[in-house]
């Protein structure tokens, strides 16, 4: 079976770059799926190349949003992001990063600035209120990634990137307020979204 590389729901397309990530959250759709919307998101063959992606993409234009999300987290092809971003915009697209906001730790270098002019609004998810609360529902590998998040949401927010939190309606509403409160505190947005079943 050919591997998904990109897909498309409503009027966006999502892209498939990697199966690779840094947290294996409890309420991820990966965990017990092999697919998502009739998708298979699982890289049998190994990550796409660039070009591979650019293919399958075509004209940008005939899609509301360009967004950097599969079954891993996307800041692990960071160089894949950013040729791919440039094409998309290149073409009339514009793009989006849906992202744990570790990319810059998982880079070695603060990935913002190459970010900026390539993406037009990052999606960061935050989905806890504190460390313990994080480090319980999105059981990261890396020990300071509630931290690390939260600076990068901020970072992309103060470089002018359309930036907001989400967080999934699973974590309860006490959870929901205090991260609303983290937001409100770096003044970006929350979005609340449904936990995909």
């Amino acid at each position: 079976m050919k591997d998904t590389y990109v897909y498309q729901i409503g009027d966006n397309l999502y892209l498939n770059l990697t199966n690779r990530c840094s947290n294996f959250c409890t309420f991820c759709v990966r965990n017990d799926k092999e697919s998502y919307e009739g998708y298979p998101l699982w890289l049998k063959n190994g990550e796409p190349t660039i070009e591979q992606v650019i293919e399958e993409i075509g004209d940008p234009k005939r899609y509301k949003e360009v967004v950097f999300c599969g079954f891993g987290e996307p800041t692990f092809r960071i160089d894949a992001i950013v040729e791919i971003a440039e094409y998309v915009h290149r073409k009339g697209g514009k793009t989006r990063l849906n992202t744990n906001g570790l990319g810059s730790y998982l880079n070695g270098t603060d990935i913002v600035p190459l970010l900026k002019g390539r993406i037009d609004a990052v999606n960061v998810s935050l989905n806890a209120p504190t460390k313990k609360e994080y480090d319980k529902v999105c059981r990261p590998r890396i020990d300071e990634s509630f931290g690390c998040m939260v600076s990068f949401a901020q970072h992309c927010h103060e470089a002018g990137l359309n930036t907001w939190f989400s967080v999934v309606d699973c974590i309860g509403e006490e959870a929901i307020a205090g991260c609303r409160r983290i937001a409100e505190a770096i003044g970006i947005p929350l979005r609340v979204r449904k936990t995909i079943k």
